[in-house]
């Protein structure tokens, strides 16, 4: 007689890929994710196509951008909180006051008082601390999985965001588009309280986080300089972040921050167009989690990094050139792809290097890296009038390629050897 199979078992066996969701933490957590990544999208579409359009500028454009990350400084002072509080409370306490804020912009478009101005400060103190959301929920997957789970996890994790950019872009331009900006922000604000009660819901029964840490009694400050110093001094962490601030720099910009310009200027195309151009983008990424998810234990990360990055900028480089929309769509799909690999293997080298006393410092000095996305926001405002867009593409691309070769180079020793622990598979 057979014995009997172990209730849950089968799928994960079957599709290696679920296993994570067998984890009760983490499969809360994944919806709670799902609902603040929506959110969040919708969110930064809707304002920056506002923006835009109200403006008419692209350098505000690209200041709203920038407020969106301005507290990428806080990042480390938010991971070490993490550390010491509990990674989900910090999480759930940074989701109401989205909710908070999303009220904000509620109230202002009820009483026909919104303006650019009033959109580009509620940018500013959602920006104080959007930047360490995905920071602060990476370290919680790394935690609530176990080692052997956490490529998949992290593919299944990163189908939460990729999921948002194309439903809350395609979502949000269709609400602003036939029902309006206060039943848009009507679901935006509910889907960030669902965000918040799954999250706090989340509680890590079986998971060792800092909230089931013994006392402390170094302060904060110690904690967070001590956070700096292993990476500084983990030669491999080091590449990763200089990775992680050269594609913020010149890569994302392109690809997120200077979309409405791109679809309005560019293309000519309408909000519904902006909408397909961002979920083309998505659905490239969405892709590449999905690949991470199922076949990523078997890639090299630090290798898998350093190449995808590369192609994602040649996919980039397509946009110099006097293409259609949808060729640029089939472009932004590509690099999609090639960004969602790159990222991923990132933050698999990150989790797998990092002691685990540091895993909520060591990702907020990873969303620390995210402080060159505005300077790069910025700067292409500045420059895009002097240069052209597609002269600006050439000079991204330039350097984001000339960058790539020389983090490879100067960490060659830790990064391209097939041995190296930056390499490992499994």
């Amino acid at each position: 007689m057979k014995s009997p199979r172990p209730s849950g078992s089968a799928a994960p066996a079957r599709w290696p890929a679920l296993a994570p969701l067998r984890t009760r933490a983490f499969r809360t957590q994944w919806p709670a994710d799902l609902c603040t990544a929506w959110a969040l999208e919708m969110e930064t579409l809707i304002l920056g196509w506002y923006v835009l359009v109200e403006s008419g500028s692209v350098l505000q454009l690209t200041i709203f951008g920038a407020l969106m990350y301005v507290g990428t400084l806080l990042s480390p002072v938010l991971g070490t909180l993490g550390d010491r509080l509990g990674l989900r409370r910090v999480l759930a306490g940074m989701r109401m006051s989205y909710a908070l804020l999303a009220c904000v912009i509620l109230l202002l478009a009820a009483t026909d008082q919104l303006s650019p101005t009033g959109v580009l400060v509620v940018a500013f103190l959602v920006g104080l601390i959007k930047p360490s959301d995905i920071g602060l929920r990476t370290a919680l997957v790394s935690a609530a999985v176990p080692p052997s789970q956490l490529v998949a996890a992290m593919g299944i994790s990163r189908t939460t965001g990729d999921s948002a950019r194309i439903g809350g872009a395609l979502a949000g331009a269709g609400f602003m588009v036939s029902l309006g900006m206060l039943s848009a922000y009507g679901v935006i604000v509910t889907l960030y309280l669902v965000g918040v009660v799954l999250t706090l819901r989340s509680g890590p029964a079986g998971v060792k986080t800092a909230a089931a840490a013994p006392a402390r009694t170094s302060s904060p400050w110690r904690e967070l300089v001590e956070g700096l110093q292993h990476v500084w001094h983990t030669p491999a962490l080091r590449a990763a972040m200089a990775v992680a601030a050269l594609v913020n720099l010149c890569a994302f910009p392109l690809s997120g921050g200077l979309m409405p310009y791109i679809a309005r200027d560019v293309f000519g195309l309408d909000q519904k167009g902006l909408g397909w151009l961002v979920a083309s983008y998505a659905s490239g990424a969405l892709l590449g989690s999905l690949v991470m998810s199922s076949r990523g234990a078997a890639l090299r990360p630090a290798r898998t990094m350093l190449a995808s990055c590369a192609a994602w900028y040649l996919c980039l480089l397509g946009l110099a050139l006097p293409i259609t929309a949808s060729s640029a769509m089939a472009l932004y799909l590509a690099a999609g792809f090639c960004q969602s690999l790159s990222m991923l293997a990132l933050a698999v080298l990150l989790m797998r290097g990092s002691d685990e006393r540091f895993r909520g410092r060591v990702m907020g000095v990873r969303m620390l890296a995210i402080y060159t996305l505005p300077l790069g926001l910025l700067s292409a405002g500045a420059l895009i009038p002097v240069l052209g867009f597609r002269g600006l593409v050439m000079g991204y691309v330039g350097l984001g390629l000339a960058m790539v070769v020389a983090i490879a180079l100067t960490w060659r020793s830790v990064l391209l050897p097939r041995n190296a622990p930056a390499n490992a598979t499994g």
